[in-house]
């Protein structure tokens, strides 16, 4: 679903290469269970990492209905990729938008984004405390010292955890009970990676445990401390539904392909002029029409009307439960119209398969979000 962004007339052209390459390697870092280290090369020298930092600090600016598009079509080539990429292009998206963070910290971060082409991402998630999105004080500590604050903490579900610059680590400010975010350059003695990522989806995210063990970090990288947790929802969590719309478009484009061109000897042509074949991909044709006009709607809502983002919450639930779900019943038929041979290790769908499964077990659950539309409704 190629589109254009008149502000950026080169973005297109970018995006439709980048796709096509990482095509190309999708099956191979699946196989291998390893991170995209060429992928994300590409990413750098296209300077992708910056779409979302704001123009006045280098970056191309797009808001969250233009981040979607791009991490939709990103998806199609390699969702575990794109994913990656969207953890940290939309944790600088909602800075951008929101400017909490003073303006001396933000465009500190940017520049690391925009001149060291950094790599880096929001690690907030432990087992013990589960879901940052629940809330609660973080166990990974911030201990204040005459040299600066020393970290100690272990983060579960880090994305790119071995290929990061930077995390932005969140812990309790000096047993004050305040969350702080501290900016840990991964060069500093005492960052481990602990590989623990083996989960048969989204393989190449690489989501392993970061381990800060005495990390000693200097006074003003403590960037922010949140006095108290805010109520506005993460549109930019959009990015989760685009990526699986994105693998579930992976998973049309191919069975359109097979049906066009798969003639066995007891038909006089292709099966896609069965009738029964015809019907399974007019239900995903619809499918994706649905989850598409709700995902774009919702969030151009969001881009073009700041004032009502506070009463977004319960929309933006509904579009990952709508688009996530359509995207598993979109894979599922796209294997029953392929047949056996979607369960082939060599076959894309069986891939595709994987990954759109890991889209609903990211928060929110589905149980989670219908149970908040109720509350929103009694609420009403």
């Amino acid at each position: 679903m190629p589109f254009a962004i008149e502000k950026q007339p080169n973005l297109e052209e970018d995006l439709a290469e980048l796709v096509e390459r990482f095509k190309t390697r999708a099956a191979k870092y699946d196989e291998e269970e390893r991170f995209p280290y060429e992928n994300f090369e590409d990413l750098k020298e296209k300077n992708f990492l910056s779409l979302t930092v704001p123009k006045e600090y280098g970056g191309y600016g797009l808001n969250l209905f233009e981040f979607l598009k791009v991490q939709e079509q990103l998806a199609s080539g390699d969702g575990a990729t794109a994913l990656s990429l969207g953890w940290q292009l939309g944790v600088i998206l909602e800075i951008a938008e929101s400017r909490a963070w003073d303006e001396d910290v933000f465009s500190k971060v940017c520049a690391l984004i925009v001149n060291e082409k950094a790599l880096l991402n929001l690690a907030q998630t432990e087992k013990a405390t589960g879901s940052p999105s629940r809330g609660g004080t973080p166990l990974t500590t911030a201990t204040k010292t005459p040299h600066g604050w020393v970290i100690n903490g272990r983060k579960s579900f880090t994305s790119m955890a071995v290929a990061l610059n930077y995390s932005i680590v969140t812990a309790d400010v000096d047993q004050t009970g305040k969350k702080g975010f501290v900016l840990i350059d991964h060069k500093l003695e005492g960052v481990q990676v602990e590989e623990t990522w083996d989960s048969i989806s989204m393989k190449g995210t690489k989501s392993d445990d970061l381990v800060l063990n005495d990390v000693l970090v200097k006074p003003e990288d403590l960037l922010v401390i949140e006095e108290k947790q805010t109520s506005l929802p993460k549109g930019w969590y959009l990015q989760i539904p685009a990526v699986y719309l994105g693998i579930a478009t992976s998973a049309m484009d191919y069975t359109v392909e097979f049906a066009s061109t798969f003639s066995p000897s007891t038909l006089p042509g292709p099966i896609k002029d069965v009738s029964e074949v015809r019907r399974k991909i007019g239900e995903m044709q619809l499918e994706l029409f649905n989850a598409r006009e709700v995902l774009y709607s919702v969030a151009q809502r969001w881009s073009e009307n700041p004032d009502e983002r506070q009463q977004m919450g319960a929309d933006l639930a509904a579009v990952k439960h709508i688009v996530t779900n359509s995207a598993n019943r979109v894979v599922d038929l796209a294997m029953r119209v392929v047949g056996a041979r979607s369960l082939s290790a060599s076959n894309p769908l069986q891939r595709h398969f994987r990954n759109v499964r890991a889209g609903l077990h990211n928060p929110p659950t589905d149980d989670a979000i219908v149970y908040s539309l109720a509350d929103s409704v009694f609420k009403d």
